[in-house]
């Protein structure tokens, strides 16, 4: 059975593309010529079309495209699971008291301290320092007064614009914050930048801290 026939048109066509230092891909993809017929007609004569500037061109070409292509497969993934969860959490006990105060307990066992005086939570993320707060404030119903917050902050931050952040965020005024502790800067180590330094979330209730690692050793026990 004969292939497809092309004109010499459209051979002549293919062959300025090809000397231009086109590859096989963008000449199938404009003449839809196979690369099998493209290798047969200028496998030779073009053997050496790619020279090293060229190479450099279409590796940064086809980067390119392989970027694209990653972040869309990404992007489309995220959606999935998004969509997917959003669907699952509906079905959650979401405002069940039990389930908030596993939530507090499962928390601070992660980024608590475990030992001392005070509740005492730190971490950078704005998000789940509210998610903590706001469940620890509706489960436990904490006295607001007892409330104190201690930031630490680089060299590059601003201290009133971190002090406002966290105050407004965490809803305790600045009164109950400590004296916001800069960290020296060192010419050796290096560390990752972060938003707004981090915040040390403290309360007095030392009983408090008891009963919330009370019940992350007793979810344990339920569940090991």
């Amino acid at each position: 059975m004969r292939g497809t026939l092309y004109t010499t048109h459209i051979k002549k066509l293919a062959e300025k593309w090809r000397s231009s230092g086109k590859t096989y891909s963008e000449i199938r993809k404009r003449f839809g010529i196979p690369k099998s017929t493209l290798s047969v007609w200028f496998g030779k004569k073009y053997a050496g079309i790619f020279t090293r500037e060229k190479q450099l061109e279409h590796l940064t070409k086809v980067r390119k495209l392989a970027i694209d292509a990653i972040k869309k497969r990404v992007e489309c993934d995220k959606k999935t699971i998004q969509d997917k969860v959003v669907a699952e959490i509906k079905g959650f006990p979401l405002y069940d008291v039990g389930l908030q105060k596993s939530i507090v307990a499962a928390l601070y066992w992660a980024e608590g301290s475990k030992n001392g005086h005070y509740l005492k939570f730190a971490n950078t993320d704005p998000n789940l320092h509210t998610l903590f707060i706001t469940l620890l404030r509706k489960c436990y119903k904490p006295n607001e007064f007892g409330f104190r917050a201690h930031v630490y902050v680089h060299y590059y931050h601003s201290i009133q614009e971190c002090e406002k952040f966290w105050s407004d965020l965490l809803k305790i005024p600045r009164s109950q914050f400590w004296k916001t502790y800069v960290k020296k800067r060192s010419v050796t180590k290096r560390f990752r930048r972060n938003f707004m330094g981090i915040c040390f979330l403290y309360h007095q209730d030392s009983k408090l801290r008891k009963e919330i690692m009370e019940l992350a050793h007793q979810l344990y026990e339920n569940y090991k």
